[in-house]
């Protein structure tokens, strides 16, 4: 392990607080663009729909359901985007193409973006509208559970494509 430490690009205002709505933005950016790459990575397209023991959701899947919960959660409910979320189908479909997946990944990081940019940070401390199962909570808070849940799943999504390399 390298003796530097790592920065952080996140986003300061030179004698303020970091602005919680540019660094949302900045690091839904570079996480979903991850998600994107993870996705690229894997050789063999068959493999993203692989699952193994007990691991009940492919890579294939988990990224479906990501880009579903990122559209609806902030795209949908935040940004007012059209969008029909058929949660099921994001754990059930199998074999769709990886250039697909990619497109879909694609769009839900311009529906993210578009939001967060658009979206006034003075509601952040506004209650989420939609019943979730964390209960009530703040918009701020919401996002970033949204944020380490895209992460969790990511985490999974490489932890399975490195399973397959061997």
């Amino acid at each position: 392990m390298s003796s530097q430490k790592q920065r952080c690009n996140c986003v300061v205002k030179k004698g303020k607080k970091p602005m919680l709505k540019d660094n949302l933005i900045k690091i839904f950016d570079r996480d979903i663009e991850k998600l994107r790459n993870e996705i690229s990575l894997f050789e063999n397209e068959e493999n993203l729909w692989k699952v193994f023991g007990d691991i009940k959701n492919s890579s294939g899947n988990l990224a479906l359901h990501l880009c579903g919960n990122l559209k609806h959660y902030i795209g949908y409910m935040l940004g007012g985007f059209e969008y029909k979320r058929e949660r099921d189908k994001e754990f059930s479909a199998k074999n769709i193409p990886q250039n697909e997946i990619i497109q879909n990944i694609e769009e839900a990081k311009i529906i993210v973006l578009k939001t967060l940019t658009n979206f006034d940070e003075s509601r952040y401390s506004e209650i989420f509208k939609e019943k979730i199962s964390l209960g009530e909570v703040e918009i701020g808070q919401f996002l970033l559970h949204l944020l380490t849940h895209l992460n969790y799943h990511l985490g999974q999504i490489n932890y399975l494509r490195r399973m397959q390399i061997n």
